[in-house]
């Protein structure tokens, strides 16, 4: 498990991170449209139906986001209605008479589509190349589907298992499994004690008549909120918005009242959990507030002291100490009071209780004693940053908004914000005495105690009291109209190619809040040289930022807090690198620090045995989970190499043995002889002074040379033999089925382009590509179904593989679905109709990642070490609007045949047999969730 300030700002991030800039209209409204307000670029109108419209203009990318928010969530379920909300998410994918195949429309307009349930909302959301019929087709679609979606028997029978298999793919999880066992200990009556997935009961068993109900009842226009942001014309959209939407009535029924209110707890609760798994784990819940109460700030400033990495207090009492091998904490942001969550684990062969009892009091201590203003400050530096960075994609505005409008009003989301800045050690140590009591956690022990000390935990404020004056910041910096062709971003894009020393491709541009994109990847050593060092490779890229020379590893952490820059250093066999996100002021400092990380790394011993203790923790759990024993044993069959080659994959015991058996001595011995920065890419995206960072990339790197040369480790085509292979996974409710093959072919190859298509019909599309439509949409069988091919650029070496989770005792009818669905691709191949709105989805989808400026940088990094140019690209998409109907089949029965495909599935199969002898007539039930 990561550190908490990780998770729990990728939550944050969702919550909070994607508003905007400020601005009204001067032209007039259209009829039965009212504004509401203004805050920093984002304005609220409301229909005269009631339903509530966001906009939120940004120029700087090609690209618009329609976001649908429903004030329906879990909390809204009643008696045998748990996972509803879910279940309709899904249901409304169904279509409409209007829109009868919705996976094919959001395929055929390149969207990035989805759903979500929580506890308070649902919202659907597509982002896609913004242009006037894009835009067009979502507002229609989302109007269509609030009022027209099916809700059909018939696609409720086989939706029905594709959401148990859902639910059975958490079921593989202990943590999962352990969250909701507390928070279902924590709440006796409120639904917050319930999962969103539901019930499997209530799943399996759901009657037409209550799903359809439940719809109408809340999927109307006075109980939703309407986000579009992006590329638009303002008064182009809400003339549009008023069209589509405006005609829908306003209901007469009214909305029953959500009013349990959760008994105050009298006395520390206890879960035990037994289940298979390799990992031991500590957790507890304690209540706290509601996420729009003014006290929420200074729980999230609490969390993250806690949390933090290396300097929380948790980390340091647990993972410092060796009692755990990680640690973390988060928190939720919901409209009634809520939970926070704490979780340590720990290896099987050290103690559980003493972890146990050393997150307890690590935790009680917080009751007791006022943290320093240098935590707070530090805690507050991350958490603003966090929010900062996310704030400025306007792409994410839909999901990062959807919980604060659950929560009562979107403008909450800026009132965090400016809380946070205000929280002082007083207010974080307030809320640790309040809250932080043993009568009001839940824990893996029961704690009696003669004079119960409780918790009252305050309702949720008046929010138009809260909101209603609220005016927000000023505007933040506009970016450019970008234009993401291949020929644009060619003809922007400046080059330093010098033979044995770092190249560089640098593309300023103007973005929104001046934001800075950046990848640089170093290569490493040869064939011989790396010859049993691969784990040693992966260690070394591990300890970079974990203190340098010149600063210790939470001096670094607080210098990229306080220059806003999310940094991440990667690497592993013969690879390493960095990359960065920040903005135009901070850029230079950042590129000097991130030089000093990876020029002057100080190799600490302590940070060492903590890395291999977690490295060992994240082996040990994949032992028996069902997928990464799949692609493990895939992977090992489909690239043959000896064992101690840099292209062998290794087992899990392997991995423990190697991981086991490093020295820091070994590491240090590797940086020395491979880091150096003359075989090696940088590219620069986003607001940035050209001539002041290549100085900077100069002074830093242009001397940087490794000790031993690197040469290009090929990875030549390598024909296998087919297999079929089966594993148990004991106790495991998901399977997993891994299938492919390795072929002849390289990305320069003719029948490339061909081949990419017929994958992404196949396996690549958004639901209704061939084996979701078959194993999914008509069959049920799986939650998660896809494939993958990829070309190499440099070797004539393909592969393809093909993915599902699914019940165990579904397991023949899924391999033969997949077995008839690949032959019918060679057989017969793709109608013209389908490689049209696949050559659509395809070429905008390419446009959207181009568009996303890290995306972007990698691209171009990539394409200095393959000395490419984007006319690469340009070429390729019109090679794929040339292909036909007849190209395509004859490049897939070419490469595609089912006796060289090799087919491994893991699952508790035994179980399955036991439990149903009759599985080949085992009603269709699910599981798993594919790493990919």
């Amino acid at each position: 498990m990561k550190n908490s300030s990780t998770s729990r700002f990728l939550l944050l991030a969702l919550l909070t991170g994607t508003l905007g800039l400020q601005g009204t209209l001067a032209q007039d409204l259209p009829k039965g449209m009212k504004k509401v307000t203004s805050v920093e670029g984002i304005t609220e109108y409301q229909l005269d139906n009631g339903l509530k419209v966001l906009i939120f203009p940004d120029p700087s990318k090609p690209t618009a986001t329609v976001n649908m928010t429903y004030l329906v969530g879990s909390r809204h379920e009643g008696y045998g209605e748990t996972g509803m909300a879910h279940l309709l998410e899904h249901m409304v994918f169904k279509g409409t008479p209007k829109h009868p195949n919705i996976p094919q429309e959001l395929t055929e307009h390149g969207a990035r589509p989805n759903g979500t349930t929580s506890y308070d909302r649902t919202n659907y959301f597509e982002t896609f190349s913004s242009s006037d019929e894009n835009l067009k087709w979502a507002l229609d679609l989302e109007a269509d589907r609030m009022v027209n979606s099916y809700i059909a028997k018939k696609d409720l029978e086989s939706e029905f298992s594709v959401v148990r298999n859902e639910f059975e793919s958490g079921e593989n999880s202990p943590f999962r499994v352990l969250w909701q066992r507390l928070a279902s200990a924590a709440y006796e009556w409120h639904n917050y004690g319930k999962s969103t997935i539901g019930n499997r009961s209530d799943i399996e068993n759901v009657p037409i008549e209550n799903l359809q109900a439940f719809y109408q009842r809340y999927y109307q226009p006075d109980n939703a909120v309407l986000t579009v942001a992006g590329k638009i014309d303002e008064a182009k959209t809400l003339a549009l918005i008023n069209d589509y939407f405006g005609k829908i009535p306003k209901p007469t029924r009214k909305l029953p009242v959500s009013y349990t209110v959760e008994p105050t707890q009298d006395g520390e609760k206890f879960v035990n959990l037994r289940r298979t798994g390799d990992i031991q784990m500590a957790a507890c819940v304690y209540h706290i507030m509601p996420g729009s109460h003014e006290d929420f700030p200074a729980m999230e400033v609490l969390i993250e002291i806690l949390t933090a990495e290396p300097n929380g207090k948790l980390y340091k009492n647990l993972v410092d100490t060796k009692k755990a091998s990680s640690q973390g904490g988060f928190s939720f942001t919901l409209h009634d009071p809520g939970y926070v969550f704490f979780l340590a684990e720990v290896l099987k062969e050290k103690s559980l209780d003493e972890a146990r009892v050393a997150m307890l009091a690590t935790l009680d201590s917080a009751a007791m004693s006022k943290p320093s203003a240098e935590d707070v400050e530090r805690a507050k530096a991350s958490i603003l940053k966090n929010w900062d960075l996310q704030f400025r994609s306007s792409e994410r505005v839909g999901l990062g908004i959807s919980e604060y409008i659950a929560l009562g009003d979107w403008r909450l989301a800026f009132l965090f914000r400016d809380i946070v800045r205000k929280v002082t050690p007083d207010d974080v140590f307030r809320v640790a005495q309040q809250y932080f009591k043993p009568s009001n956690r839940t824990t893996g022990t029961f704690i009696p105690t003669a004079n119960p000390d409780r918790v009252e935990v305050p309702a949720a404020p008046n929010i138009e009291e809260l909101v209603k004056d609220y005016k927000g910041e000023a505007l933040m910096a506009q970016g450019e109209a970008f234009d993401p062709s291949p020929e644009n971003i060619e003809s922007r894009t400046t080059k330093v190619e010098k033979p044995n020393a770092l190249e560089v491709a640098l593309l300023p541009k103007q973005t929104r809040g001046n934001v800075v994109a950046a990848r640089m990847t170093l290569r490493l050593g040869d064939v011989k040289s790396l010859m049993n060092k691969g784990t040693i490779a992966s260690l070394t890229a591990s300890m970079l930022d974990k203190g340098t020379t010149n600063k210790t590893r939470q001096q670094i952490k607080d210098e990229l807090d306080r220059l806003k820059a999310r940094v991440n250093f990667f690497g592993g066999n013969n690879q390493a690198g960095v990359t960065i996100e920040t903005t135009r002021d901070n850029l230079p400092e950042v590129m000097k620090l991130v030089a000093d990380v990876l020029r002057n790394p100080a190799f600490d011993a302590n940070e060492f045995e903590k890395l291999k203790q977690e490295q060992l923790a994240q082996i040990e759990a994949q032992r028996s989970e069902p997928q990464a024993i799949a692609i493990n044993e895939f992977r090992r069959i489909t690239s043959p190499y000896p064992k101690g080659d840099i292209r062998y994959i290794t087992t899990f015991d392997e991995d423990v043995a190697e991981v086991k058996a490093a020295t820091l001595d070994q590491v240090k011995a590797f940086y020395k002889d491979f880091y150096g920065a003359d075989n090696a890419s940088l590219a620069v995206v986003g607001d940035f002074d050209k001539e002041q960072i290549q100085k900077i990339i100069d002074d830093n790197f242009n001397t940087w040379k490794s000790a031993k040369p690197f040469t290009r480790i090929a990875s030549p085509y390598q024909p296998v033999k087919a297999e079929n292979k089966s594993f148990e996974t004991p106790d495991k409710a998901n399977a997993m089925f891994v299938a492919g093959f390795n072929m002849p072919l390289q990305d320069t190859d003719p029948d490339y382009p061909a081949l990419v298509m017929a994958n992404y019909m196949l396996g690549g599309g958004f639901l209704n590509s061939r084996l979701a439509t078959r194993i999914r949409q008509k069959d049920g069988l799986s939650y998660g179904v896809g494939s993958q091919f990829n070309a190499s650029s440099l070797d004539k070496n393909g592969s393809f593989l093909a993915y599902a989770i699914y019940a165990p005792q579904n397991v023949e009818k899924l391999e033969q679905a997949f077995k008839e669905e690949l032959e019918k691709v060679t057989k017969e191949g793709f109608t013209a109709d389908e490689l049209k709105a696949a050559k659509s989805g395809y070429l905008q989808s390419r446009q959207v990642s181009r568009a996303q400026d890290a995306s972007l940088a990698g691209t171009l990094s990539n394409n200095l070490y393959l000395n490419r140019t984007m006319d690469w690209e340009a070429d390729f998409e019109k090679k794929i609007e040339a292909l036909t109907p007849e190209a395509v089949k004859a490049a897939a029965a070419k490469y595609i045949d089912y006796s060289k495909i090799t087919v491994i599935k893991a699952g508790d199969f035994e179980k399955a047999k036991k439990d149903n002898p009759a599985t080949k007539t085992a009603p269709a039930t699910m599981g798993g969730n594919p790493k990919k």
